[in-house]
């Protein structure tokens, strides 16, 4: 008889690892190292020494609300579209956008439907907007919004207005239909929003476009700050279209996954 073969050897440090990275990988948001150490079971102490490895190694970074996935793990080219990847392209570029402007970054998709904000990257002498009213029901309104609105078509266009009733936050919002299709149906490239969202603050939204990506990339800043001229949209310009470069580089398999870094 054969002798039974026998049982392979199971590194239990690099499976938790892992565990921890997948958690990370499938989470819209960034994850705390508490929160990691609660869905494992493992000891905080275990979970400090794994992230801490993973942080120096590449495949994860401390972020000030939590950890998110790093450039060197290869969920980067495997899984383009999964939330924890798609979010860490996105929090890189947003506090790129956050350093440059001195302003708060945000970032909106639409998605099944619906604008989505993903994610904001505050700046140290720019507050982050009062999200009172959720920009999921109020694109018409926010920069974020009418950008991302001006790229659909107009069955998809249509379809959400149907659904979201133009609601006025301010004396500022535009609030008859016409008005805002004769403004979405003339794209400049950005969109820009007057304190049509909150009194004293302006929004400036550029275009991120890629393979199943209809997103936007904005900043908030108050009403006359000298920031708020031409030339902030070409400083999100560039930021924008790194993104847009690095999340269509993954769709097509990654393998230039790092091309976004040098264009």
């Amino acid at each position: 008889m054969a002798a039974a073969e026998a049982a392979p050897t199971l590194i239990g440090s690099v499976q938790r690892a892992l565990r921890l990275v997948d958690i990370v990988a499938d989470s819209p948001r960034p994850v705390a190292v508490k929160a990691l150490a609660l869905r494992t079971g493992l000891t905080p102490g275990t979970t400090y020494n794994l992230v801490r490895t993973l942080v120096h190694e590449g495949y994860l970074v401390s972020e000030p609300d939590g950890l998110v996935l790093g450039e060197n793990f290869p969920a980067f080219r495997m899984r383009p579209d999964a939330g924890g990847v798609f979010l860490a392209h996105v929090r890189a570029a947003l506090r790129q956008t956050a350093d440059v402007v001195g302003a708060s970054a945000y970032l909106s998709r639409f998605q099944d439907g619906e604008v989505r904000l993903v994610d904001i990257v505050d700046a140290a002498a720019g507050p982050r907007l009062d999200l009172r009213v959720g920009p999921d029901s109020s694109a018409h309104a926010t920069a974020l919004g009418k950008q991302i609105l001006s790229g659909l078509t107009r069955e998809e266009r249509a379809d959400y207005l149907s659904r979201h009733p133009l609601e006025e936050l301010t004396s500022r919002t535009i609030r008859d239909r016409r008005a805002l299709l004769a403004e979405l149906d003339h794209p400049r490239g950005f969109a820009v929003d007057r304190e049509e969202y909150a009194v004293g603050t302006t929004c400036v939204a550029v275009p991120v476009i890629a393979p199943n990506v209809t997103a936007s990339l904005a900043v908030s800043l108050p009403v006359g700050h000298p920031c708020f001229d031409r030339g902030l949209v070409e400083k999100l310009k560039p930021v924008a279209r790194r993104l847009s470069v690095q999340l269509g580089a993954d769709a097509l398999g990654g393998g230039t996954a790092r091309l976004a870094t040098s264009v």
